[in-house]
């Protein structure tokens, strides 16, 4: 059979000839008896053994993973031990106990993730990191397990395991082992171990946070918002270390989670996202890109849903500050542009400053005269008589100032929207939509006589 489509229940169902390796000495009569007791019995019965003999069953199953290179017996014992940490996570700690201190209890795993079999590949990096994350912490915030004190012989140290993991991740978000399963799987287990400093440096040295990047893209289906979620997680863990944040900085990063907190549904996603930004914020030139993305906007329609997790809540409110201190820094076109895509249009001094509108005259040019555009979008879409004041005289400067103004602004039917305004209720509207219209009329020549 496929050992990639292997079930966890297909392995259990075999019968391991243990007799067999007791009689080839692979396995000792005492090793033989606690199998004999544990094998094919029932859960509750498994978990009073383990209850009262855990460390002694642990030390039963690696060493047969150890010793025994059967592919089926490996695949056996990483799916009991699988069964009991997915029964209870809590039982990782079985790993760390005292009586183990000179044992290597990572080594077989470590080695057993590089196997050509998806099965095994996969439960190794699964319990391997359900082992580590569960080891004391030291007095001094370090961890044990390293070498044994009392031995001469070396064991794979904390560091070793970690490093060779990320190696393992690293490989497979570059080439998966499995079609479905592989990229998943990485993602899965970096979101829990990107908390460990070793693992972010080994990470980043491996050029690991551009393989990150692809996979930030909105999702749709529960799979795949998962996912998203986990490699959200993953780049959030990562917005704590700063030798990271160069390699996001460089990358299409902050794109694609604008991107994805714009169009996601999902509160987990959207928070893990906001977290983020709110942590990327101050670092290098992020603030100005998030402006020039058009975050404000985005931040003030997500202030506006009904979310309920108050990080999130917190995280909007503390990007929001931060973006508007950006925006106090932006060069005065930039603080134009900023006030237009946001659509806060009100008399500051810029608007009627003739020297504004000469030098930013071609700025007005970008992106297909995207500023433009939205102009003309508020004087349709806006109830705000002052910014369809604003808006209004904004359009016939633009007239007035550039050199194919009237072309531009008729070519992107600004004059019929205008003119539904001459008859508007309030007089601020009525007499900047006569000024447009004139000047549209007139033409640059006659219309700067005109004063507003």
């Amino acid at each position: 059979m496929d050992h990639a489509e292997l079930t966890t229940e297909q392995v259990l169902n075999r019968d391991i000839p243990w007799e067999t390796y007791m009689t080839t000495k692979l396995i000792t009569g005492t090793c033989l008896q606690l199998l004999r007791r544990y094998d094919k019995r029932s859960e509750s019965y498994r978990s009073q053994l383990l209850d009262d003999d855990g460390p002694a069953y642990v030390q039963v199953f690696v060493g047969i993973l150890r010793d025994i290179f059967k592919e089926e017996t490996v695949e056996y014992v990483l799916a009991l031990i699988d069964e009991v940490l997915t029964a209870n996570p809590k039982r990782a700690r079985l790993f760390h106990d005292s009586s183990l201190v000179d044992k290597d209890i990572y080594e077989p795993f470590l080695r057993l993730l590089w196997k050509s079999n998806w099965f095994i590949q996969e439960k190794s990096c699964k319990i391997l990191a359900l082992i580590v994350s569960a080891r004391p912490k030291l007095q001094d915030g370090s961890s044990a397990n390293g070498e044994a004190s009392n031995s001469k012989r070396k064991i794979t140290t904390i560091d070793d395991v970690l490093k060779g993991l990320v190696e393992w991740l690293c490989a497979q978000l570059k080439k998966p082992s499995h079609p479905s399963r592989g990229i998943p799987t990485a993602i899965n287990c970096l979101a829990t171990l990107l908390k460990e400093p070793v693992v972010r440096s080994s990470f980043v040295q491996l050029d690991g946070v551009k393989l990150l990047v692809p996979l930030i893209s909105p999702a749709s289906t529960q799979q795949s918002i998962q996912l998203l979620y986990e490699t959200c997680l993953c780049v959030w863990l990562l917005s704590y270390y700063e030798p990271a944040i160069e390699y996001l900085a460089t990358s299409r990063a902050l794109p694609r989670l604008i991107e994805v907190v714009k169009s996601s549904t999902k509160e987990k996603v959207v928070r893990v996202v906001v977290l983020t930004l709110r942590n990327l914020l101050s670092k290098g030139t992020f603030g100005a890109q998030m402006v020039d993305l058009g975050l404000p906007q985005i931040v003030q329609s997500l202030k506006a849903q009904a979310w309920s997790d108050e990080d999130l809540l917190e995280g909007l409110n503390q990007l929001e500050e931060g973006l508007k201190d950006n925006i106090k820094k932006l060069s005065s076109f930039d603080k134009y542009k900023q006030e237009v895509l946001l659509g806060h249009l009100d008399w500051s001094p810029m608007h009627k400053d003739p020297i504004f509108w000469r030098e930013n005259i071609t700025n007005f040019e970008e992106n297909d005269f995207q500023i433009l555009r939205v102009l003309i979008t508020i004087l349709d879409t806006s109830s705000d008589p002052r910014a369809l004041a604003v808006a209004c005289f904004d359009i016939s400067q633009f007239v007035q100032q550039h050199p194919a103004g009237r072309v531009v602004v008729t070519d992107l039917k600004a004059k019929e929207r205008v003119m539904k305004l001459m008859d508007h209720e309030s007089a601020e509207v009525t007499k900047n939509a006569l000024l447009c219209i004139q000047r549209l009329f007139l033409g640059a020549k006659y219309a700067s006589f005109l004063q507003a």
